[in-house]
Formats: C-alpha cells, structure tokens, sequence
C-alpha cells in the first residue's frame, strides 16, 4: 500500500509576505536585473580600458621603432623580451610577405610604347674608355688597366653635377676585362627587350621562367651572363646546348661569357651585368634583372606594364623588406660578414660626411635602400647615368650595391624619379632557390684594418675597391656614424 502525502499551506503566511509570496519574487527579480546590468557595464568598460592600452602600447611601440634614439632598440628588436611578448600577444604589425600583383587582365590588350621616353635632364652621354691615372691621389702604382678606372675623387665629384652632355666612367675600360664574345656580341644586338641575369664562380643554377607567353618567349632575350667557371660547372650539372652559330644555351637562357674577369671578389664581377646592363646590351631599350638564384614566375610583358608603363615610370625597384636606412643595411652587413667591417665603416663615414643623413619619414623617398634583386629599366639618357654613377660606387668602395644606391639618389637631388615598389610585390615576382653553395671571403671576416698590413695586404683587392684606400680629401676623424636600431632579425 503506498503511503499519502498531504502538502499543508499556511495561508497567513503568504498573505504576510512568505517565501512563496509575489511581493518576494518581485524583489529578487530587480536585484538580479541591476547585477546583471553592472556586470555588463563592468565589462564594457574593461573592454574599452583594454583595447586603449593596446592602441597606447602600439603606438608607442611604432613611434619608438621610428625614433634614432638607441634607447628604443630593445623595443624595436625582434630579439627582445619586449617585441616577443607584444608579438605573442598579436601586437605587431607585420607586412605580408607575398601580396598579390595587380597586373593586367589581357596580355593581348598591352599596348608596348613605340617611343623612347624622352631625355630632359641629360640628353647626351657619353663613356670615359682611357684610363687618365693623372691626379688622381693614389700612392700606389696604378698597375694595369681597370674595368672601373682609376676615377679621382674630384672626377667622382663633377660626375653628379647634372648637365644636358655628360661623360662619366661606366666601366669597361680597354683592357680592363670582361669582354664579351664576337658571337655574342652579334647576337645581343637584336635585343631590344632583355630579361638579364648573371652566375659567376659556380654558385647557382639557371632556373628556367614561368608562366612565360608566347608573345613573351618571342619579343624577350633570355641573357644569363657567365664566367668560365659557372660554364664548366653547368656543362657537368646542367643540360648545355649549342646551336648552329655557337651559342651556347640552358633552357630559354642564352649563356653570355664574359672573359677575362675583372675584379678578384666573384660578387663584385656580378655588379658589372646587373648594374651596367646597358653597357653591355646597348641595343636594349627596357630590361628586366633577375639575381641568378631567383625564378622569375611572373610574364616579363606584364612586369614592364605593371612597373613601367601603367605609371609611366622609367625605372622601378623594390623596397627592402626591413631596412629604410642605409646606416640600418650596413650595420645589417657587418652583422652577416658580407664584407670587412671597417671597410664597411669608412664607405659609411664618407657618405655621412658629404651629407647622407639617416632615412626619415621626412624624406622624399620612400626607403633609402632597396631589394636589389629586380630592377626594372627603361634605358633612358638619365637611368643609364645612373647605373654608372651606381656602378662607379660599387667599384670605388664595396660590392654591397644596397648601400651606394640611396646615396647616388640623394647625390643627384630627386632628379632621378623611380617607383619603389612594396616588398610583398618584390616576392611575389619569383621563387628564390638556395645557393649550390656558400660564399665565402676572408675579407669578410676582417675587424680592423690592421689586418690588411703586413703579410695580410693581399688581402685587398687589386683591381676594385681603390676609394678605400686612396686618402679622402675631407677630414673623417670627427665623423661618428648614427646609432642604428635594429629592428630586424637579419644577421
């Protein structure tokens, strides 16, 4: 038999407010209302407090990696304790690596300029070819002749002043070196639209374009300059054909020889294609360099309507992906052992001397150094000068080409008018390989420049490099470079 159960309710109890009451239930309705309204008003004003500290820690995160004050370098490195927790915690800005390009939805509906863009500035130049050894400061024995020439520094001053002729140095001195070969000499002069690149001493590969048209494969010469050792390892490591009139190819490339090397460092031999492609392609109107390690993926035809022409631009670079400086790129070399540090040093303090100021939002330019990789080229009176005012840097002081490249800029006033293009667009132009292997000079392990007396002079490169040492005219004792912050992992 189950068991009843009778609930008993004590009606005076409720009418006199008891648990059960509505007087009750009405109470604890509004205090948990007004709880729940402070509880979302307390979070709303946290959120808001915390998304203010993190505007506050970022800006004077940006401003700090902005300043020239050593003090902010923690901050700024991407080594610090600072920069790894602001990191951690999704505070730093990072740019994307690869971006998309906006080219042009129809190679067919490029339209190829019939024009040269005409020569305002300079209108005729014209190349020193005779090396003039006569006053020009060096006391040492000038020895053979030179690619470069033994330019004076008041040669090297006169060269900036702009005028409507000019005659510069540019390399390719008689008997100086690198010479190319009648048959490729012959063959160049049909290139009016040149992909350009450059292997020495063996220590890549060519790696074959991309995503090439027809259109392109016709209207381009595919021209990879070489010496005889970057021949003999292809010929054992790649597939090297010859054709009927001798020329010598791998893939799409054309191999061009250079005989006669003529510098002793194989970066600063690369320099003399990459920068003075004009001089060696004379017929070229526009040319596109690719560094030998990388793999162009992008149609040429469209590089030279994105770059070029759809701004009427004449010549085009990338900016580096870290450095604006080129006081931040050479502390960037030194780090690396990309050459001797007190050479590095010197080159610095002439140009600082002369007047290269840090790079600063104030500036005109966008960055003082490039990613130097691709140039892109419209071979106009004033872009050839400057590939010899470049290119005479480079074989004055050091091959790192990243650092001259700004100063020559600044030399010539903004005269030049370049676009520097984003870095996310630079690596989306192409596939970088590694090395078949490493580089490696003892020049870039010297520290002081002790280490070049004596025995060790052999050290010095005979043929390029002269400025540093050829006594400056100015007085350097007092210049002290800028402090740097590093704000990059690079080196």
């Amino acid at each position: 038999m189950g068991r009843k159960i009778t609930w008993v309710v004590d009606a005076d109890a409720d009418a006199e407010g008891g648990f059960f009451s509505s007087g009750r239930f009405t109470q604890d309705y509004a205090i948990k209302v007004v709880w729940k309204m402070g509880f979302i008003r307390l979070v709303l004003v946290g959120g808001i407090l915390w998304i203010l500290l993190i505007l506050t820690v970022l800006l004077f995160h940006v401003l700090s990696c902005q300043s020239s004050l050593a003090f902010f370098s923690a901050i700024c490195s991407r080594d610090g304790k600072v920069f790894i927790m602001l990191d951690t915690m999704g505070l730093v800005l990072k740019p994307p690596h690869r971006c998309p390009i906006p080219l042009a939805d129809d190679l067919d509906k490029i339209v190829i300029p019939k024009r040269r863009t005409p020569d305002k500035v300079v209108h005729r130049l014209s190349y020193i070819t005779e090396d003039n050894i006569a006053n020009n400061g060096s006391q040492s024995p000038p020895g053979p002749p030179l690619c470069g020439g033994h330019q004076s520094w008041l040669q090297r001053q006169e060269s900036f002043n702009l005028k409507s002729t000019m005659k510069v140095h540019c390399g390719f001195n008689r008997g100086g070196g690198a010479e190319m070969e009648s048959k490729d000499i012959k063959y160049v002069e049909r290139c009016r639209f040149v992909v350009a690149s450059g292997i020495f001493d063996g220590y890549d590969l060519p790696h074959q374009p991309s995503n090439i048209s027809q259109c392109s494969e016709k209207l381009f010469c595919f021209l990879m300059v070489v010496d005889e050792v970057s021949i003999d390892f292809m010929k054992n490591n790649a597939t090297v054909r010859e054709d009927n009139d001798g020329g010598r190819w791998v893939g799409i490339w054309r191999l061009i020889l250079l005989k006669h090397q003529p510098y002793d460092e194989p970066r600063r031999n690369g320099k003399v294609p990459k920068i003075l492609t004009h001089r060696l392609f004379p017929q070229a109107q526009y040319s596109i360099w690719i560094d030998g390690k990388m793999e162009l993926i992008v149609d040429p035809l469209l590089v030279l309507e994105r770059y070029l022409w759809r701004g009427k631009h004449t010549c085009a670079i990338a900016q580096h992906k870290h450095h604006h400086s080129i006081y931040e790129e050479a502390d960037a070399n030194k780090r690396r052992k990309r050459y001797a540090r007190p050479l590095i040093d010197l080159q610095m303090k002439i140009y600082l001397y002369e007047g290269m100021e840090p790079w600063s939002p104030k500036k005109k330019t966008i960055s003082d150094v490039p990613e130097g990789a691709i140039i892109i080229r419209e071979h106009t009176a004033l872009n050839n000068l400057f590939s010899c005012l470049w290119f005479n840097e480079v074989n004055l002081f050091t091959p790192r080409d990243q650092l001259s490249f700004g100063y020559v800029v600044y030399q010539l006033g903004g005269r030049l008018k370049f676009f520097m293009f984003p870095n996310c667009e630079y690596n989306s132009l192409f596939v970088l390989h590694p090395h078949t292997r490493e580089h490696s000079s003892k020049v870039e392990w010297v520290k002081s420049l002790d280490e070049f007396k004596g025995k060790n002079s052999s050290l010095k490169e005979r043929r390029g490099g002269l400025g540093l040492w050829t006594p400056y005219p100015g007085n350097l004792d007092s210049v002290v470079l800028p402090p740097v912050a590093r704000t990059s992992r690079s080196g």
